[in-house]
């Protein structure tokens, strides 16, 4: 499940995306992208959706500058790089939890070190293809540095666009280099690829060698730097999550209830809003939004009720419509609730509020119009929709 975040860092409002699994959450992780990049980086989103397929919810952010945040990168440098790694888990700390893992790619590795030592519940770090300090970047746009010392600033071309560097981003990063790797104090895996053409694995070398154990290092073979092959992003997940299921500390056991077929079994998880929703062979979240005070770990109790519906309608139109040998391909249903409903409803009796829910389906495929009226008409005889119009009798018993 995916969901867009805003959070302040100094005067700018930054944005992010929190990507969260649809089962319990093992930990939430941090993810810096690379430099002149930003959230949306084919790397950082895949790396992100495969944690969550692992139970590790994952949050991803533009920098000052970049992307959709505030900010003109050409007044961002390394130091604002990290003021907004600490704004970002000081926001998931405040509204969900504090992250347990920092992830960062390329500069973003290198800021993710730097940061660590300002977010104490931070366990574990992974860095990918990234250098053993900020001022390596400075290759990038070495061929202007004299222009940038003497003007203060130049324009320069990054990945095929064009940036302004300031004087003051060198100077910047001039300021640090990686004294602070060996005293993380964390768990430690390093990511880099022995073809990396941008960041050379000699810089991973130096990182591993600077860190203390526990750490660990991954060859990530043909990769690029940008691992714009899907499979390197999926394979760099994969390792993270299980890599740092070993060092993050968590409550590893997964929720579970037994129930018999048929049966449906709801109970709190967070004594907020979030519940634990489980048949006899799934389990699920349900929640509220964040703006009336839940978590927004899974769709709300209307949503569910919308699909449950939704869902029955299209299994019963793909039913009829096999039988029938109907040539339907697909079918689409979108469901929206709404408690005060008179649009076309004249011949109405109730005159005061009324709710109704309004489907909308989608056939696709050569079907006649005679054949699209009768699966209309299907449609109202699926189990769900009978149940609802036949104000089913609700029974609630108190068990001791």
């Amino acid at each position: 499940m995916r969901q867009k975040i805003s959070f302040k860092s100094g005067d700018l409002t930054l944005a992010g995306q929190l990507e969260t699994p649809t089962r319990e959450i093992k930990f939430y992780a941090l993810f810096a992208h690379c430099f002149t990049c930003g959230k949306d980086i084919a790397a950082a989103s895949r790396i992100s959706r495969a944690l969550t397929q692992q139970g590790i919810a994952v949050l991803r952010f533009d920098f000052t500058g970049l992307g959709n945040s505030d900010g003109d990168f050409a007044n961002s440098n390394f130091s604002s790089n990290i003021q907004d790694l600490v704004a970002a888990a000081d926001h998931l700390r405040d509204h969900f939890k504090a992250p347990q893992l920092l992830i960062g790619h390329s500069l973003g590795g290198a800021a993710v070190l730097a940061a660590a030592e300002h977010m104490n519940e931070v366990q574990a770090i992974t860095t990918i293809g990234a250098p053993s300090d900020a001022q390596h970047v400075a290759h990038n746009f070495a061929a202007h540095l004299d222009e940038i010392n003497s003007a203060g600033e130049a324009k320069v071309s990054l990945a095929g666009r064009e940036f302004t560097i300031k004087k003051q981003f060198i100077d910047d990063i001039a300021k640090y280099d990686s004294s602070h790797i060996s005293k993380l104090k964390r768990a430690l895996l390093v990511m880099h690829s022995p073809i990396d053409a941008t960041v050379k694995i000699s810089e991973a070398e130096k990182i591993y060698a600077a860190a203390k154990h526990p750490k660990s290092f991954i060859s990530l073979d043909d990769a690029d730097h940008l691992l714009t092959n899907k499979e390197d992003a999926d394979y760099v997940a994969h390792i993270i999550a299980s890599w740092a299921t070993r060092y993050v500390k968590y409550d590893k056991s997964e929720y579970t209830a037994k129930l018999n077929n048929g049966n449906v079994l709801v109970e709190e998880k967070d004594h907020v809003f979030t519940q634990h929703v489980s048949t006899k062979d799934h389990t699920w979240l349900a929640d509220e939004p964040l703006k009336v005070g839940g978590s927004n770990l899974g769709p709300d109790p209307y949503h569910h009720l919308l699909a449950g519906l939704g869902a029955c309608t299209s299994m019963t139109l793909r039913m009829y419509a096999n039988r029938k040998n109907l040539p339907l391909e697909h079918v689409k249903v979108e469901l929206e609730h709404t408690r005060d409903y008179h649009t076309d409803c004249h011949d109405c009796e109730q005159t005061g509020n009324l709710e109704a829910i309004t489907r909308k389906i989608t056939l696709v495929g050569d079907l006649t119009d005679e054949q699209r009226q009768r699966l209309l008409e299907i449609a109202d005889k699926c189990p769900i929709h009978k149940t609802l119009h036949n104000n089913p009798l609700i029974v609630s018993e108190l068990v001791y």
